[in-house]
């Protein structure tokens, strides 16, 4: 009997397929390789999770499918540990001399790749201070690779599904512990801490040395982020070290960080009993997500799943109330494409991973808003966040 290790995350077979499929598509238009400083493009590609800063970085593919990555001193042993790539190559500092940007060009040259190609960019952004020659100005003809990779990265793999699972339980009980922290007279920072702090040991305890957060949120996650009392009618509200009295309307979020991958969850949520005008509110809102949630089918655009829900909120006299559209995808990205709004006509394909959250936000009342993350499969969509809906179960004593 062979026995297996325990494993999270994506195999190395995993990130050569998507490596292959990139060099298939540069063959087939024509170019003679792809340059990607996108921080997210490379942990795709690669696996590589780095801080980005002035000194820049870059994955290298030429047409045979050859892969580098170009990084400063202070990366290399890092990359030579987690990066999936034949090379990596790397320059002192920045600045220094000669310039990042000409060791880069001399990579891409002995790579063979020149003339026409593929970059995200035209040459590291200028971003924390830097500056450098873009790719235009060292001689090459640059086409826009963005489309291609967004697409492949919108349909998820099974081994990217079960991290967005393992993301949303941490996500559920970080949320548990946030509902049961919450009482009148606390403040948010402290409730969002503690329930972040615990939720992120256990997980670290059951997990164990293997984890890798390998993404800007670390361990589990939860908090209101502001949206708390009237600010709840905020969607994008910001936390303010709110404290907590009866009667506020609560709109949380909870998420945890694995291998790359982040879920969505959020509930509105209520401190003591609400008023009859915001459970008629949460009772529309709880509707406008089943709307949502079957709505969303494969061979379906995602304008159609809006323009559902946005009929549902004219015929019920809420359009007033109405702030953003009803979802996005998300995986490495906390918002990804496409969207499900009634500007986007992609259409809706098994293994695309939706958050579902319809808002209704309600100025004198509060805001009201639960979201899920939904994987699309062939005959409708699978929910993998699964903390309860309903009111009853969301009132807190007060």
């Amino acid at each position: 009997m062979v026995v297996h290790p325990f494993q999270l995350g994506i195999t190395k077979a995993e990130f050569e397929q998507r490596s292959k499929k990139l060099a298939d598509y540069v063959v087939e238009q024509g170019a003679s390789g792809v340059i990607l400083f996108d921080t997210d493009y490379i942990l795709y590609y690669t696996g590589f999770k780095f801080i980005p800063t002035e000194r820049p970085m870059a994955f290298v593919m030429n047409q045979s499918g050859e892969c580098g990555l170009f990084v400063p001193r202070l990366e290399l042993e890092h990359a030579r540990s987690h990066a999936v790539v034949d090379q990596v190559v790397h320059y002192i500092e920045y600045p220094d001399m000669p310039h990042p940007a000409q060791i880069l060009q001399k990579m891409i040259w002995d790579m063979g790749v020149s003339g026409e190609i593929f970059a995200d960019s035209d040459g590291y952004p200028w971003v924390f201070g830097y500056r450098g020659p873009s790719l235009t100005e060292q001689g090459f003809s640059v086409k826009n690779p963005r489309p291609f990779i967004e697409d492949v990265m919108a349909i998820k793999s099974e081994a990217e599904i079960d991290l967005l699972k393992e993301s949303s339980r941490w996500a559920n009980l970080a949320h548990r512990l946030l509902q049961r922290y919450t009482v009148v007279g606390a403040t948010e920072t402290s409730v969002d801490q503690r329930a972040s702090q615990e939720a992120t040991a256990a997980m670290l305890d059951a997990i164990g040395p293997v984890y890798r957060a390998q993404n800007a949120v670390y361990g589990a996650v939860a908090g209101y982020r502001g949206q708390i009392g009237r600010n709840a009618a905020i969607p994008h509200a910001l936390s303010n070290n709110i404290v907590f009295e009866k009667g506020d309307v609560l709109v949380t979020g909870a998420t945890a960080g694995v291998w790359g991958y982040v879920s969505e969850l959020e509930r509105t949520m209520f401190l003591g009993e609400p008023t009859d005008d915001q459970k008629r509110y949460f009772d529309h809102m709880v509707a406008l997500q089943d709307l949502a949630i079957a709505a969303i089918e494969p061979g379906k655009p995602c304008a159609q799943v809006d323009r559902e829900v946005r009929a549902y909120f004219e015929k019920h006299d809420l359009t007033q109330y109405w702030k953003h559209h009803t979802g996005h995808t998300i995986g490495i990205r906390y918002h990804e494409g496409p969207f499900l709004d009634i500007g986007d006509e992609t259409i809706i394909r098994p293994g695309m991973v939706f958050t579902v959250e319809p808002g209704i936000y309600v100025p004198s009342v509060g805001g009201f808003r639960h979201s899920d993350t939904v994987v699309v499969r062939d005959d409708g969509v699978e929910m993998i966040t699964y903390y309860p809906r309903d009111l009853k179960s969301l009132i807190l004593p007060a």
